[in-house]
């Protein structure tokens, strides 16, 4: 659990700062292996980059859809792309609860964003799986198409 929620964490330094220097993933991630030689990217970390990377356009939509009041492009890049990673997990990751991946994405928020980003990302997120029933099949998780 420790390990995912390291990764989670990487993950979202990853996409950060994709959002604000508008680099390729692969050349962050390069850049970050050579850099740091001894601390290893946890592969974990590099799927939920890949995922949402592969994805975006799916996920944005869908957030687009449930963020009341909130245009993509107005919401912190934080808490974008916690709410990415989460909606990734909630809809692809089969063997993770989609309470787990709220829970942790809230965690992340709580963390690394502004005072109000738990709620902010909560909400969305529990918004997302309330009233979006593909994001459970008969098992109650997501499964990649």
């Amino acid at each position: 659990m420790i390990e995912r929620r390291k990764a989670r964490k990487i993950a979202l330094e990853i996409l950060y700062q994709k959002e604000i220097l508008e680099e390729p993933i692969d050349e962050i991630i390069r850049v970050r292996k050579r850099i740091n030689r001894e601390h290893k990217i946890p592969e974990f970390a590099v799927k939920l980059v890949n995922g949402v990377g592969e994805c975006q356009k799916e996920i944005d939509k869908i957030i687009g859809e449930h963020a009341e009041n909130w245009s993509l492009d107005r919401m912190p890049p934080v808490d974008i792309n916690i709410i990415r990673i989460g909606l990734y997990e909630m809809k692809y990751e089969k063997d993770i609860p989609i309470s787990v991946s709220i829970n942790e994405a809230v965690e992340l928020a709580k963390t690394y964003g502004s005072s109000d980003s738990g709620k902010f990302v909560n909400g969305v997120l529990g918004q997302i799986a309330k009233e979006r029933q593909d994001l459970k099949e008969e098992n109650g998780f997501g499964r990649k198409k």
